[in-house]
Order: C-alpha cells, then structure tokens, then sequence
C-alpha cells in the first residue's frame, strides 16, 4: 500500500482568517497571486481575503470545466508577475486552474504539453487550495483537470509535486451556498468517496477515509440543504467528508461514473457535480455483481440494517436515487443531449484513464447500456 499526503491542512470555522499569517510565515510568500472566478467575486467572498492580502493580484476569468485556452493566457500574463505562491479560492474548478498555472509559473510551454504524469521539469510553485463548495476533493489531491478545448477531452495534469502546499478548510465559506450548489457538490463528494472504496486500488487506508466520509456526507447533506447557514455541525460534516473523499480517491482512484461525468463535461460543458450525481446510481448497479459485499458495507454506513449483503446494496443504490430527487438533481433527459451522441460519450468514457480502476470491466458497449439505462 501507498497513501501520500504532504499537504499542511487547516480545518476549522474561521480558519480563513489566519490566510495572512500561513502566507507570510509559514510559506514566505511576498508576491502570492488569486486565481477564482466571477461568481465568487460576485458573492462577495473575496472580502475574507482582500484584507488580508489587499495588494494582490487577482486572475478570475476561470470558468467551470476550466479550459485550457483561459490557462494558458492566464499563465503567459502571470508569468509577467513572477509570483511565489498561487491560491486557488473557489470550487473545483479554480482550484484545478490554480494547481495548473502553479505548474506553469516554471515550467514553459502550455498546459496540453503537461498531460499525464509528471512531464514537468522543474517544480510547480506552491500552492495554497481554499475551498468554497463542499464537494472537490482537489484540496488534497494530486490532479488537476483541464478540458483541452481542441480535442475537446479533460486532461488529467498529475504529479506528486502538484499537491496544495497549504490547504484551508473553512466551514464557514460555505454559509451563502444556494441549495442547488450543496446539492450537486455535496453528490459529487459522495461519489468520489464511493466511488474510492470500490475501485480496484483501494486499500485499507483509503477504504477508511471513504466509508468514513460516506457517512458523514449522507448524514449531513439534507440538514445543509435545507439550511445552510444555521445548520452549523451538518457544515462541518459535509466539509470534512469531502475532504477525506479527497484523501480517498487521491490515493486509490475514481471508476466509470467520472469517465462518463468527464466525458460529458468535456463535450457539453455540463457541471461535474451535476454530472456525477446523475450517473452514480447507474455505474453501482452495473458494478454490483462484482462488488455487491463491499458495497453492503457503504449501505450500513449510510444506515441500512439489511442483512443480506445483495439486498442492502440494491437498497444503497435506491437511497442515492432517492435521495438524488429529494435534493433537486436533474434527470440525464434533461440535459437535452441527443441519443445519437451516446456512442460518442460511451467511446470517450472507456479511454479515460480511470477506466481500468472500476471494479467490473467495462467496453464501449457497456458504457453505451449505461448512458441507456440512465436515460429511460
């Protein structure tokens, strides 16, 4: 077993506010830059950090599924600045955008040329992940995810230098989500912590991490959506259950729901989250004759008293679709996307890298039954 986590972690209400004693004496920063996005300068975050650091330069041009176009002249404008520190403050997104242009801060070139692992020369800058959702995980991983507009696929950037130096874990930055956004991020943490407990790397580590995070995930999700601000405990929960997701998935892998989710994110700009949400119930069923015991195990997390181990697992998959309508998740019709474009996804899911990791096999013809499935 391998499980790697160099990131320095602050977790905790309020932890934003020591952001300028962790920059200046712990990372010895003098020239940090801001990589976020409209919609949190719009909601009037930044004022948790403009004090803080009131003469720092801000990049918010990313948008969801980063692209690799808006990187790639982020990094030539950024690269005039010769910053020391890059801070990702935002979603998922941002903070793949941040992990990304710290790889470009010293390294030339664009961030297609870095695809895979570890094709980096020299260091990345370091990085400082704070998150605004509870549902990324890139916090403590290893990944950055950028959509090659070209090709238009979701390249995966990894390496071991590119986890977050530093990474801020703040509850409270999450009081103003709208029930939409816990929904779909709060799902999407949920899938990485399953997803990471039946994937063929798991280990013993990364099952506990997982399981762990299942159930405070699903413990929490419904008291954060239906109020945000004063459901303190279910805020915490659901931040810290992502963030173990994190450590899970970092460390074993995602399986066929993110190369389906990716896929289509890359194609028609769908938001992961919503993406992942959607398709979790499908991939389980399908992977259920390979895993129905493990997943037995997730089921009584979530507090499933069945016995038998196929029983309990086919009632987990009912509780995540349940659970899925309760929260307002879009059914895959709704997305407007064609049947002629499943033969499309289902090739472009089975070439992603995490393909290998799910616990069944897949072919294109099977993620084509699944995208049907889901469908109906």
């Amino acid at each position: 077993m391998l499980f790697h986590m160099p990131s320095r972690l602050y977790f905790g209400s309020g932890e934003i506010g020591s952001l300028k004693l962790i920059v200046d004496e712990y990372l010895k920063a003098d020239n940090p830059v801001l990589v976020t996005d409209k919609g949190i300068v719009q909601s009037g975050l930044l004022e948790k950090i403009l004090p803080q650091l009131p003469e720092i330069k801000i990049f918010d041009e990313i948008e969801a599924n980063p692209k690799s176009d808006t990187i790639n002249n982020i990094a030539r404008e950024m690269r005039k600045l010769a910053p020391d520190l890059v801070i990702g403050f935002g979603g998922g997104s941002p903070l793949d955008a941040g992990k990304a242009l710290a790889l470009l801060g010293t390294n030339d070139g664009n961030i297609e040329d870095y695809e895979g692992k570890e094709k980096y020369k020299n260091d990345p800058l370091p990085f400082l992940a704070i998150p605004t959702t509870c549902g990324t995980g890139s916090e403590v991983t290893w990944v950055s995810v950028i959509t090659d507009v070209n090709r238009k696929f979701k390249m995966s950037i990894k390496g071991p230098k590119m986890y977050p130096s530093v990474s801020i874990v703040d509850p409270d930055l999450i009081k103003t989500l709208p029930p939409s956004i816990i929904a779909s991020t709060g799902l999407d943490a949920l899938t990485h912590a399953v997803e990471a407990y039946l994937s063929k790397p798991a280990t013993l580590i990364t099952d506990n991490h997982a399981a762990r995070a299942v159930k405070l995930i699903l413990g929490a999700i419904e008291g954060a959506y239906d109020d945000i601000e004063n459901h303190h405990a279910d805020r915490e929960d659901l931040m810290f259950g992502s963030t173990i997701a994190g450590f899970a998935f970092g460390n074993s892998d995602v399986t066929a729901v993110h190369c389906i989710s990716e896929s289509i994110g890359a194609l028609y700009d769908i938001p992961h989250g919503v993406a992942n949400s959607i398709f979790l119930p499908y991939v389980l069923s399908y992977n259920l004759p390979e895993c129905f015991e493990k997943m037995a195990t997730l089921a009584r997390q979530a507090g499933i008293n069945e016995t038998d181990d196929m029983r309990a697992s086919m009632a987990f998959i009912q509780l995540i679709k349940d659970l899925s309508k309760r929260l307002g998740i879009p059914l895959f019709k709704d997305l407007k996307i064609g049947k002629d474009q499943f033969e499309k996804i289902a090739e472009m899911s089975f070439e992603n890298n995490s393909n290998l990791s799910n616990p069944r096999e897949l072919g294109w013809e099977d993620y084509l039954k699944i995208l049907e499935n889901a469908y109906e």
